[in-house]
């Protein structure tokens, strides 16, 4: 069950009502499902009769009263009871039958399991990391990588087609002064052990040239290894270079100019970007004829939309783009792609240690790389501690916490649930092996599956889907390892209650059942994540 499936129930219900005349005709507002925080009032609730009572012209009570009946005589398995409460709110129980069907789906559909048709398999692309090919990727990165990589898992979950794209920036002014950097002449800005490498293999002179052999060096030799440790697997490597050399920047100006979109003034080109709801208009050509990174930005989101047809593209930038956002949204307004185009700024993210903010020592330099960062973390840590907060908010990222082996540390405690399954389930098999016990020919009967820990488990992995349609809407991927945490609680909580193999057979198949189907959904939930799925700890 989720909030769209009683959705469609009460939207139904709604229309019964006005075909038989009980409610006049009118359009019928959103409807909107809340899961509830306390059983006592039902497992979801609509509010939908106070919300009708204009149109209907009659108290929200008599109308919640009258969607009740419509929804019982419609029929429906689901629901054990349905109640009226306060002024009119809709309490619906969901009922064990359907827990049980639902448990043998999960049983049937494993890794499918939470598989959704949402996205109708439209084509989406997740633009992250992006960083400008001049040095090694620094901790905003990770935030930025591990948030696209689960943000494309989840879209391809619901039912889209995500692509993972990274635009690599080697146009422009600073591939000259990653050239000077390389040459070490007096405009050199770059410094590191990576600078002094180049230096030594460069073979060229002109700094442009220089630049671009370096910034090609650096993505292939050190960014693309970096991407890769972190579990990221791109479709697509956009080149700012190749799309000028193509004529593609040329041609989307062109397409401004048409529009009459574009003028020139001081001997620069602007895009009339308050045309579009910006503060102030944007140089794409600059007086000494250097195009911006805007107007390399106008070609990357036509070849986006027009060469490869994505229904929506979603970019993800760090916090100090801010003040880039409204001219790349006015360009694609511009360019007739107006609700395509979702940014999602990152905040920053510090490094604690002993309480402290962490800095590295200046031997090893002022910044902390991606790769300095998972050797101090680990991989599962560093993905589950970012996805904790919400991408507006700032992480205090607890080094000492992530590295701590116990129940302290959230994702060693989600990881340790489903080892535990792993070992039960291993447990069982052997005795089956070792004792021939009939319990493996049972057919579980999951109708003995009663107590309130059992079914606090049960509640718990039918959430699934409804989390991931939900981030699949809202990108609060924080809901993500909350709801591990939560799975993994409703399990440890079953496995301290509830004793998998006894002597009563029957009731041992049947909790079997369970726990199988416990260990599917968490292992799905952790892999939308991009965390490692242990079987021992």
């Amino acid at each position: 069950m989720n909030k769209q499936k009683i959705t469609d129930i009460v939207l139904r219900a709604i229309k019964k009502c006005q075909k038989e005349g009980i409610f006049p005709v009118f359009v019928i507002p959103e409807i909107v499902v809340e899961k509830s925080h306390d059983g006592r009032y039902g497992d979801y609730a609509v509010n939908v009769a106070l919300r009708l009572a204009k149109d209907v012209k009659q108290s929200p009570l008599d109308i919640a009263k009258k969607i009740k009946v419509a929804i019982e005589e419609l029929g429906s398995d689901y629901f054990s009871k349905i109640e009226i409460a306060g002024p009119g709110f809709i309490n619906f129980y969901l009922a064990n039958n359907y827990y049980y069907k639902e448990i043998k789906n999960i049983l049937r559909q494993k890794d499918n399991y939470g598989q959704l048709k949402d996205g109708k398999g439209k084509k989406v692309q997740v633009e992250f990391i992006s960083a400008n090919p001049t040095g090694p990727l620094t901790m905003g990165n990770a935030r930025g990588g591990f948030f696209g990589d689960a943000l494309a898992n989840i879209l391809n979950k619901a039912g889209y087609k995500a692509e993972r794209a990274y635009y690599i920036n080697d146009y422009g002014m600073q591939v000259m002064t990653l050239g000077h950097s390389v040459l070490k002449d007096g405009e050199a800005k770059y410094k590191g052990d990576y600078i002094e490498k180049l230096n030594k293999k460069n073979k060229l002179k002109d700094p442009y040239k220089v630049g671009e052999w370096a910034a090609k060096t650096i993505v292939n030799t050190i960014i693309k290894k970096t991407v890769k440790r972190m579990g990221i697997t791109y479709d697509d490597w956009m080149s700012e270079t190749a799309l000028h050399k193509s004529g593609a920047v040329d041609k989307a100006i062109n397409a401004l100019k048409k529009k009459g979109l574009i003028f020139e003034q001081e001997g620069a080109l602007w895009f009339k970007a308050t045309r579009f709801g910006d503060q102030r208009d944007r140089v794409i050509v600059k007086g000494n004829n250097w195009k911006t990174y805007l107007a390399g930005d106008i070609a990357l989101h036509q070849y986006k939309f027009i060469d490869k047809k994505f229904a929506k593209v979603i970019n993800i930038w760090g916090a100090d783009h801010y003040g880039d956002v409204p001219g790349l949204m006015g360009v694609v307004d511009a360019l007739g792609h107006k609700g395509k185009l979702e940014i999602i700024l990152m905040q920053f993210v510090t490094l604690m240690k002993n309480g402290v903010p962490f800095k590295m020592s200046k031997r090893l330099g002022t910044y902390v790389t991606v790769d300095q960062f998972l050797d101090m973390t680990g991989n599962d840590s560093a993905r589950f501690f970012i996805l904790q907060r919400s991408s507006d908010t700032h992480i205090n990222f607890d080094l000492d916490l992530a590295k701590e082996q116990s129940d302290k540390n959230p994702v060693f405690y989600v990881q340790y649930a489903h080892a535990r399954m792993e070992s039960i389930l291993r447990k069982v098999k052997s005795q089956i092996t070792k004792h021939k016990a009939k319990s493996q020919n049972i057919k579980p009967n999951l109708k003995l599956l009663i107590h309130p820990s059992e079914m606090a488990l049960i509640k718990q992995l039918l959430k699934f889907p409804e989390v991931v349609s939900e981030m699949a809407k809202d990108y609060q991927l924080q809901r993500l390892p909350q709801y591990s945490f939560e799975l993994a609680s409703a399990f440890h909580q079953f496995y301290r209650d509830c004793r998998v193999i006894s002597d009563n057979q029957k009731l041992t198949a049947a909790r079997i059942a369970l726990l199988s189907a416990a260990k599917i959904v968490l292992k799905n939930t952790l892999l939308v994540m991009g965390i490692s799925v242990p079987k021992k700890m």
